[in-house]
């Protein structure tokens, strides 16, 4: 079954030899606190910040997901306010989540169809602003130019970016935020089970002037054990081995994000030839690149479904209000360019 789900979704070929090797060099067995953990631990975050053009004076973490990234957010680095900018259903999760831990936080949901104006955003009390950058459920994304001048028009407050379906598949502008997050069953290309937290020294020194220390993962104490390499807890050992051997086989992000965006726009012209389905968001200048939604009528959308599968082709359901009218096709770099093109050929049939 080839998977074209928008997370978990196909992870990459080399996975199984992967865990052979893991097997075999006994890392499944290996202790967290071990030097051949930290080996592992040292060189993924190494390779991290190769592969994606992370800074160097950036923090990076292991946790299990990104909503534990967002657990870790309003833990340690929300002490009252929090302004979350969203248009879709994750990013509407994560505001409500952040408020039954603090009472402040405020909504500012915008349209799908809508770009961000950073001119009109004002937030006058210091805090965190919280902005889905690849909104997994409707397909749009708030590029990184317009974080970089959201930051920009507040420098007192932290940036937090989920990128949970965009990470490893564009370039991301980290210098743009202070907090990043992703899990890696999307375009990292990997089996479900780990997140990524990448934190500016800003970020890091607000943290430290919080004090939080009630959690097991209080970024505080996460922040002391990374300097050894490790992690508070015992963390997804294989998960982060098979995160380095990706990593070692990958391109540069640009590289990257050259080809997927070159698959996108083979998408948009696609489905512009179609007659009974097209792209969920009309406004080409928000569409996510990574996430390709796709509406037409239920009964077109339900046939189209059950031919992928006798083809052993999962689509991404819809999701929310968009449930019984779109289905999502995950733009990821692990997916081939033989099984998109299987893919359309189905499509090419409605």
């Amino acid at each position: 079954m080839i998977s074209f789900y928008p997370g978990p979704s196909r992870v990459h070929d080399e996975i199984p030899r992967y865990v052979q090797d893991a097997h075999e060099l006994g890392v499944m067995s290996i202790n967290h606190r071990s030097d051949a953990f930290m080996a592992i631990s040292e060189r993924t975050v190494s390779l991290l910040k190769q592969r994606l053009n992370i800074p160097s004076d950036y923090t990076i973490f292991y946790t299990s997901s990104a909503t534990e990234c967002w657990e870790i957010i309003a833990q340690s680095l929300i002490t009252d306010k929090s302004y979350h900018l969203y248009n879709g259903a994750f990013g509407q999760k994560w505001h409500e989540y952040t408020q039954r831990l603090h009472s402040g936080a405020t909504a500012v949901p915008f349209g799908v169809e809508e770009k961000l104006d950073p001119a009109k955003l004002t937030f006058a009390e210091e805090g965190v602003i919280c902005i889905t950058q690849n909104e997994t459920s409707n397909g749009t994304q708030v590029p990184s130019a317009l974080i970089k001048r959201i930051k920009k028009n507040h420098p007192k407050h932290l940036i937090a970016v989920d990128a949970v379906s965009s990470m490893a598949g564009i370039a991301l502008d980290f210098k743009a935020a202070d907090i990043w997050f992703a899990s890696v069953q999307k375009c990292f290309g990997l089996p479900a089970g780990l997140g990524v937290m990448i934190c500016s020294p800003q970020a890091i020194e607000r943290s430290n002037h919080i004090a939080e220390k009630e959690h097991y993962n209080s970024l505080t104490f996460m922040t002391s054990m990374m300097t050894r390499w490790q992690t508070p807890c015992t963390p997804n050992v294989l998960g982060i081995y098979l995160l380095m051997r990706v990593l070692e086989d990958s391109d540069n992000i640009k590289d990257t994000q050259e080809k997927i965006v070159a698959r996108y726009e083979d998408w948009v012209t696609f489905l512009s030839e179609r007659k009974t389905i097209a792209p969920l968001v009309s406004n080409r200048a928000v569409h996510s690149h990574t996430v390709v939604p796709v509406t037409g009528d239920a009964d077109t959308l339900q046939h189209i479904k059950a031919l992928a599968k006798k083809h052993d082709i999962l689509l991404g359901e819809g999701y929310g209000e968009w449930k019984a009218t779109t289905f999502r096709i995950a733009n990821f770099p692990a997916l081939k360019k033989k099984e998109i093109k299987k893919l359309m050929a189905i499509l090419k049939k409605f």
